[in-house]
């Protein structure tokens, strides 16, 4: 065996502690990290091996053969890609590069048996996980020993994951990865009892800050800094018929939440839009912006939150994001500071005609992946709500702007104006003296805040944080911005674009 410091050990009870621990150690796993399994025959790497894949595949009876004869069989699972790797039969080390050892290591996470065999190919970043038999059969103890600083950091937190499941009355529950969004948030989907929950992993203490002065970019536009936010609204929506998720167990100090789960069918299908659900979540929205809102929303606790105003700081906070990472993306080089400030100026002009005499909760990220069908429910409850988390009290036209110009697929022109006269017809019906054209004014100037926001969001993504799949969408909000252009109120600003970005 090789001496490896620093150990953890773990005492794994019968066969479901030993697959639970290997979900664990899935949920940590990132593209580069390599786990050495060690471990006489039958003290259950291979019941560890095939659990963890089978976590990562999403798949609870994947057929996960033993590699011992091919040496290394890969599984492109998601979010992390995996090879697992038997080393029995290596005769010398120098024989891992007929596999592409190290080809392997730059695309995958490793899951590696009899690592002993590799000599030095296994480098001192590696997670030792050694097994040995108990007392009883299927008793297995553990030590954990090694790995890079960054595995360690996130093992110890899947772990902390399921001291929280345990705690809540779910010791045996399963997971599996659930695609998250944009944010540093993660999400899984926990089975417990045959009931589907949803775990929200939120580590807002951890957030990226765009350097910007010395206050982190989510602080500056006005992003949610504590669960309480996501209990307060959520909270409130369900209050007023609006299906929200239900919170069934909460972690403020390490701010996870348990959730109910509201399914994966949405307001769309195939990329397109199911008009009635579509229009469905109109009515919904019409109906929060009618609402009389409280002085304060109640938190389960008893306390109270409130959000804050949707300023115009926050609103040229989130349109730097154009200048500082969309520009460099399409243009190679970075935005001159006269341009930037020429942006800023125009901007300015058109924020301050936004009417502020109405002012409601808007949601700020109201479109489809965040809305998921009910079938089974009624009225405006048919709608599911999720990720409002970073809700703010400003003007109506901004939600209606997010749904109608969804940021994930691309609505027609004439499906926009759908949606759009929709809304307005509701409104309309509850106030006779609803100021339409204002409204129009306004819902342009949110088309394009939104989409010029997006844009530098999606740049930022790819450029910092190594995710293109976003870059995807780019063509669609491109199209949404030019849209929003064309209209009289933003013809001063057009021309700034088509200067510097071909919009």
């Amino acid at each position: 065996m090789i001496d490896v410091p620093s150990p953890t050990k773990i005492h794994l009870a019968d066969e479901m502690a030993t697959i639970r621990f290997a979900e664990d150690v899935a949920m940590a796993l990132a593209p580069g990290d390599v786990i050495a399994l060690q471990g006489d025959l039958g003290a259950g790497k291979s019941t560890f091996a095939r659990a963890l894949i089978r976590t990562l595949a999403g798949e609870e009876n994947l057929e996960v053969p033993s590699p011992t004869f091919t040496l290394v069989q890969t599984y492109d699972t998601a979010p992390c890609a995996i090879a697992h790797l038997d080393l029995y039969r290596i005769g010398d080390p120098e024989d891992l590069t007929e596999i592409g050892f190290d080809e392997l290591a730059d695309e995958f996470a490793l899951l590696i048996e009899w690592p002993e065999h590799a000599g030095g190919y296994i480098g001192d970043d590696a997670l030792w996980i050694t097994f040995e038999t108990g007392r009883e059969i299927h008793q297995r103890d553990v030590t954990i020993s090694g790995g890079a600083p960054a595995l360690q950091a996130r093992l110890s937190r899947s772990r902390v994951i399921r001291d929280f499941l345990q705690k809540s009355g779910h010791p045996i529950a399963a997971r599996r990865h659930l695609q998250g969004d944009a944010s540093t948030r993660r999400y899984e989907r926990i089975a417990s009892n045959g009931v589907p929950l949803i775990l929200m992993d939120a580590p807002y203490a951890r957030e990226i800050a765009v350097e910007t002065g010395t206050v982190p970019y989510h602080q500056q536009a006005g992003l949610a800094q504590s669960l309480e936010a996501f209990m307060a609204v959520g909270g409130y929506l369900r209050h007023i018929g609006i299906s929200a998720p239900e919170i069934f167990a909460t972690d403020t100090s390490n701010e996870f939440l348990l959730l109910e789960d509201l399914g994966g069918l949405g307001i769309i299908e195939d990329g397109k839009p199911v008009a009635a659900r579509y229009l469905a979540a109109v009515d919904m929205l019409a109906d929060l912006h009618a609402q009389k809102l409280p002085a304060t929303l109640s938190l389960p606790d008893g306390g109270t939150y409130m959000p804050g105003p949707f300023s115009s700081a926050i609103v040229q906070v989130e349109l730097n994001l154009y200048p500082d990472w969309y520009v460099p993306h399409v243009t190679g080089r970075q935005a001159e500071e006269a341009a930037k400030t020429e942006f800023t100026a125009l901007w300015q002009q058109v924020i301050d005609q936004i009417d502020t005499s109405q002012t409601v909760l808007i949601l700020r990220d109201i479109h489809s992946p965040n809305l998921l069908w009910q079938p089974d429910r009624s009225g405006n409850a048919r709608v599911g709500v999720i990720d409002f988390q970073d809700a703010l009290l400003g003007s109506p036209a901004y939600d209606v702007a997010s749904l109608a110009q969804d940021a994930r697929i691309g609505l027609s022109a004439e499906f926009e104006q759908q949606v759009f006269d929709h809304y307005i017809a509701r409104r309309a019906d509850d106030l006779p003296d609803f100021d339409t054209d204002g409204f129009k004014r306004d819902y342009a100037i949110y088309c394009a805040q939104r989409a010029t926001k997006i844009l530098g969001i999606f740049a930022r993504l790819n450029t910092r944080d190594g995710k293109p799949v976003y870059l995807q969408h780019i063509p669609h909000i491109r199209t949404y911005l030019k849209r929003a252009l064309a209209q009289p109120v933003l013809k001063d600003l057009r021309r700034w674009y088509e200067v510097h970005t071909d919009i």
